[in-house]
């Protein structure tokens, strides 16, 4: 890291002790230009790649997912059948990666634990009352630390939107602080609820407040509301975490979630990514989507491509 990122990393920590600072940083973020990102997502989203590329991309795309279930029938038989199917997403093709992380609600969790112990793939669970945000802080973070303490590595939390969208800067900031210090080791994502914000502009600036107060990775949605990850914001989120390592030196990654169902739909996706931020963010460290009908599609062009035979829709298990 350069003294100058030092130095601006140590400037922009100062600016969550002041609502006042806090909101002239966050207001004073460049505007977002409405028709020149949605132009350049839907141009980006044009890209062909050709085969060899195409398979490398599309099991960069498995590994990259985050199987997720978050429905209230979930049952402890359901989530560890996920969570083995997360470790070997094609029984039939062990060449078959796996995904990035198997994401649940909390009283999920311990099931989830004892079928991935010991393997690479991360247990995420929500957390912090998901997917509304509005409860009191106390039990945001006993629902965090119960949640790290059952086995859960990374933790997707959502912000208070309402709070944010009336200008309360400080507190949504100091929620996140608070529960990055609940997650103790566990990597914290934070869930922006895009489709809430209203604005590109809410985007940035909420993306810029996830990162400042400590956020490992920045989310688009619970997958909850009508409108959940768009390219165009995921453009603007992209943008904010370039900007933000630039000025800091601190790399975050980028989650969108929902309604990302195929393969063409990843593709566009990391050929958004390659293009706004680089090769750096081309790995699960640092992207990821958050899906659970998109790993199936996913299987379905591989095997393709791998034997020249389309599988059916009911050749893999439905998530």
């Amino acid at each position: 890291m350069t003294a100058t990122a030092t130095s601006a990393r140590s400037d922009l920590s100062e600016l969550g002790r002041s609502e006042t600072a806090l909101r002239t940083f966050l207001h004073g973020l460049p505007g977002v230009d409405q028709v020149g990102a949605e132009q350049r997502a839907a141009q980006l989203g044009t890209r062909s790649i050709k085969t060899t590329a195409k398979a490398e991309a599309i099991d960069l795309a498995i590994r990259m997912v985050d199987l997720t279930t978050l429905e209230g029938a979930d049952t402890p038989g359901k989530v560890r059948a996920l969570a083995a199917k997360a470790l070997r997403p094609d029984p039939a093709d062990p060449s078959c990666p796996h995904v990035g992380a198997v994401c649940v609600y909390p009283a999920m969790v311990p099931y989830v634990a004892e079928v991935l112990r010991g393997s690479a793939v991360h247990l995420a669970s929500v957390a912090t009352s998901f997917p509304s945000g509005q409860a009191p802080l106390e039990i945001k973070l006993a629902d965090t630390r119960a949640a790290v303490e059952a086995g859960a590595d990374e933790i997707d939390m959502v912000i208070n939107r309402g709070a944010f969208l009336a200008g309360r800067y400080s507190e949504v900031y100091d929620e996140i602080v608070a529960t990055k210090h609940a997650c103790g080791d566990a990597h914290l994502k934070v869930i922006l609820e895009t489709g809430e914000l209203a604005t590109y502009d809410n985007v940035r600036r909420a993306s810029w407040l996830a990162m400042l107060a400590g956020g490992d990775f920045i989310k688009t949605s619970t997958g909850k509301v009508p409108v959940a990850a768009t390219l165009p914001v995921t453009l603007v989120m992209l943008e904010a975490v370039r900007d933000f390592r630039a000025a800091t030196g601190r790399q975050v990654g980028v989650k969108p979630a929902g309604g990302i169902k195929t393969t063409k739909d990843a593709i566009k996706y990391l050929v958004m990514v390659n293009e706004t931020v680089g090769p750096d963010w081309l790995h699960p460290d640092w992207f990821r989507f958050g899906a659970s009908s998109l790993l199936n599609d996913l299987l379905m062009q591989r095997t393709k491509l791998t034997t020249g035979v389309y599988a059916g829709p009911d050749y893999f298990t439905l998530d």
